[in-house]
């Protein structure tokens, strides 16, 4: 048996076989192999058969089985003419699992580890593992965690597997004790502070605020710091060194910044220079400051800003403006010259759509106002995002301009969707102390079969209601953008269950409406309808008593089965300005809508009624997490000229209520309100008024309603549910009444008098406060409220929790 020379035993070390002599390879054999191929081995070698070798080459074949990643120990032998390679492969990793993190989760864990080809099925790399865990020590470090550590442990297994278990000891956030700074003579230690995220002694109110030390939020807190000196005119102020001092048990945090504050300069002149495009004098407009003025970088930044923004209009898609300061240190003064270079003029080439499964390309199209082989206009662009943002078919909209491949004067706009649910189940579920519970059932889609046109068919029914009905619209009815649509419905309503004066109205009838815009934001809207109403049950009191005389001397209205046929024709006009972000939980802008419907002259009931209604969206914060919403509704109704010398009053059918999901929650739907009222005393036969109070609601011809709402991130949901999820607190106040009730002091003796007050004024509101729960679900949009009252009247209901499906706030 020929004695095996051992020619080198690991990557670094030389065999100390002396001056071992080079020789020709008859064959190759490899030992060890158990996972990896013979031939991805030999492949992997530099040596082939019939090559000269010798210690040299020895070194290169160990160096490049150890650079393959499949290997942690490589020997080779020279056995006569053969050359022997031993290996023993890296353990196969079986399985990869974390425990004791909590501030990454595992799903980020994974994705950190798959980037550096730790996974499941991989060889282990245990060379990977300690830059592994210094990686993820320094991540603690960043966030002020100073006692973290971070082990990888390896538990081997049969077959030559391995588990690799992550093990962290997090440790709790080192707290700033105390920030200093060093330097500042023109602004007071609190005066700073103020800016700052990260502070020590946080007060338990101010829930904004940060005490535990991170890394990055010193970074910002360094550069808010930076813009407050330069917005008011230390244009040479330096943060010259930070010190961040960590006390002996890692718990606590000591911030030093050293500060050169400088002088405060003056703009002595602002000069434009580069190429202008011919708007010399529109830069110059845009100047928010006069010579004089005390330096303020903020203004600087939004004029280079602004520039930008005229010229992306244009189709300079990519200026570059940049304002040079030139300093007299003396005066004190700066002379500001901005330059300006366009770059070259961009063309779209194409607008493409990305995400949209349902909705045709066609109806995303109509909604563009860039035009493709026209200039890039980036206004046209945001323009168009908003636009699809209102349809509310949309959860997200995103744009992007991707330059053309071989040119430089040309790009295509593409806009990335993911589409909402703009279709919804309609089943709506309420309770209430007297509502009891109420169903409604239906199907509206707002994008029918992705063509943009809405199309539903509803159902209702609960104690008080039977309804079906049946809408569509054509937003698109001409290529213009004037939108076609129609309605057909028929209703039973018991008003008696619903908490309102008992009354039974069976109605049916139509309408047709167009649409017109007058601009991006502005939509008119005129219609015209026919309605039956059957009234039964009508049971006369105080505010309905004129009503119903004129309705009786006209022969509607029949005295002995209490029962009111009516037929009327109306035409109505609308007023919409809508310029919210959103289609479905917007953040930012306001919706306005303006109603008036007027009965045509030669229906059964001749009466008008307009309503004005409007939302503002006020982001707090720049992510716009954080936004108040207000909210106001005032409508007022009346009927005009007069019948057979009866004056004609408003429909009690049409009044207004307060109380419930839409108008006041807190409260039983309808029950917040002027109360039935009747005259015992006339219903005698009597000519003098004996009145009765009672606690059945009857509404009014005005209204008023107001609520403040604080919209905030919700709690524990995920950053991508929070486009489908919303949460608030809310004060809701709301006023009805009626203007043609006749206040009369009540009587020592009037019975009910505990529901009776002037239902004229204006100012007997009521209010409320509450939470609510927002969630756009597969069924359509979810609402869950609880609220308790402010301010209630005798006889108003109490409604502390109601849930719903099929609508928003």
């Amino acid at each position: 048996m020929a004695i095996k020379r051992l020619w080198i035993t690991t990557l670094l070390m030389i065999s100390s076989v002396a001056q071992a002599e080079s020789f020709e390879v008859s064959d190759i054999k490899i030992e060890g192999l158990q996972r990896v191929a013979l031939g991805a081995v030999l492949l992997k070698m530099p040596v082939r058969v019939g090559d000269t070798v010798d210690e040299q080459d020895a070194s290169s074949i160990i160096q490049a089985l150890y650079a393959s990643g499949n290997f942690e120990d490589v020997k080779v032998y020279r056995d006569g003419d053969v050359l022997l390679v031993k290996v023993k492969e890296r353990p196969t990793i079986a399985d990869i699992s974390f425990s004791g993190n909590k501030a990454i989760k595992d799903e980020q864990l994974t994705q950190n580890l798959d980037a550096s080809s730790i996974r499941v099925g991989e060889a282990l790399d245990r060379t990977k593992l300690s830059t592994i865990e210094k990686g993820l020590e320094d991540f603690y470090y960043s966030v002020g965690k100073y006692n973290a550590t971070v082990k990888a442990v390896v538990t081997p297994l049969p077959r030559n597997r391995s588990d690799l278990k992550f093990v962290f000891t997090e440790g709790v956030s080192a707290k700033i004790q105390q920030i200093n700074f060093i330097g500042n003579t023109a602004y007071t230690d609190d005066e700073l502070l103020s800016r700052f995220d990260l502070n020590a002694d946080v007060p338990w109110w101010n829930f904004l605020a940060d005490e535990k030390y991170q890394k990055q939020v010193l970074a910002g807190d360094i550069e808010k710091l930076r813009s407050y000196y330069f917005d008011r005119g230390y244009l040479k102020f330096q943060v010259t060194s930070t010190q961040v001092s960590i006390s002996p048990d890692k718990k606590g945090v000591y911030i030093t910044l050293n500060l050169d504050e400088g002088e405060p300069y003056t703009v002595k002149s602002v000069n434009f220079r580069g190429d202008l495009i011919g708007k010399d004098d529109d830069f110059k407009a845009m100047v928010p400051f006069q010579v004089g003025d005390t330096y303020n970088g903020s203004l600087v930044t939004g004029l280079e800003d602004s520039i930008k923004k005229t010229l992306g209009e244009s189709g300079y898609a990519y200026p570059k403006v940049q304002t040079i300061p030139e300093f007299d240190d003396v005066s004190k003064e700066v002379k500001l010259t901005v330059q300006v270079d366009p770059g070259s003029r961009i063309y779209v080439r194409d607008i493409r759509f990305t995400g949209n499964n349902i909705t045709k390309d066609e109806v995303l199209r109509r909604e563009m106002r860039q035009m493709e082989s026209g200039w890039l206009n980036s206004k046209s662009i945001e323009t168009g995002k908003a636009r699809l943002n209102r349809l509310g078919y949309f959860e997200t909209v995103d744009v992007q301009t991707q330059r053309v491949p071989g040119t430089d004067d040309q790009v295509d706009v593409i806009y990335n969707v993911k589409e909402a649910n703009s279709g919804s189940v309609n089943f709506g579920v309420g309770y209430g102390t007297e509502s009891g519970i109420s169903f409604q059932v239906g199907l509206q889609q707002d994008n029918f079969l992705g063509s943009g046109d809405r199309i539903g068919i509803n159902a209702m029914t609960n104690d008080y209601q039977k309804n079906i009905s049946l809408d569509y619209r054509d937003p698109y009815w001409t290529l213009d953008g004037v939108s076609l649509g129609g309605k057909i419905f028929y209703n039973e309503f018991e008003a008696s269950e619903a908490g309102i004066v008992d009354y039974t109205n069976q109605s049916y009838g139509t309408d047709l409406t167009w649409g017109f815009p007058i601009d991006e934001l502005n939509f008119i809207e005129l219609g015209i309808g026919y309605t039956h109403n059957k009234i039964s049950n009508v049971d006369p009191y105080v505010q309905n008593q004129g009503f119903l005389d004129t309705q009786k001397s006209a022969g509607n209205y029949d005295t002995e089965t209490g029962e009111l046929n009516v037929n009327d024709f109306d035409i109505n006009i609308a007023w919409t300005r809508n310029n919210l972000n959103k289609g479905y939980f917007p953040t930012a802008g306001n919706h306005q809508r303006a109603t008036f419907k007027i009965t045509v002259p030669g229906s059964d009931v001749p009466y008008y009624k307009m309503q004005y209604d409007a939302k503002q969206y006020i982001p707090l914060t720049k992510k716009q997490d954080f936004t108040l919403l207000l909210r106001g509704r005032l409508g007022y109704g009346n009927g005009y000229g007069s019948t057979n010398g009866n004056d004609n009053l408003f429909p009690f059918y049409e009044n207004y209520y307060a109380g419930g999901f839409s108008s006041l929650r807190g409260f039983g739907s309808n029950s917040a309100g002027p109360k039935a009222v009747y005259d015992e005393g006339g219903a005698n036969g009597g000519n003098n008024p004996n009145y009765v109070a009672t606690d059945e609601s009857v509404g009014g011809n005005a209204t008023a309603t107001a609520s403040v709402e604080l919209i905030v991130p919700t709690p524990f949901a995920s950053e991508e549910l929070q486009n489908s999820l919303r949460t608030s607190v809310f004060v809701d106040l709301a006023s009805v009444w009626d203007t043609e009730f006749n206040y009369r002091e009540a009587d020592a003796n009037m019975a009910g008098k505990d529901y009776y007050y002037d239902y004229s004024d204006p100012l007997t509101y009521r209010s409320s406060y509450g939470i609510a729960l927002q969630w756009v679900s597969p069924m359509g949009p979810l609402v869950f409220s609880m609220a308790k009252p402010i301010k209630i009247y005798e006889g108003d209901d109490e409604e502390f929790f109601t849930f719903t499906i099929g609508r928003t706030f």
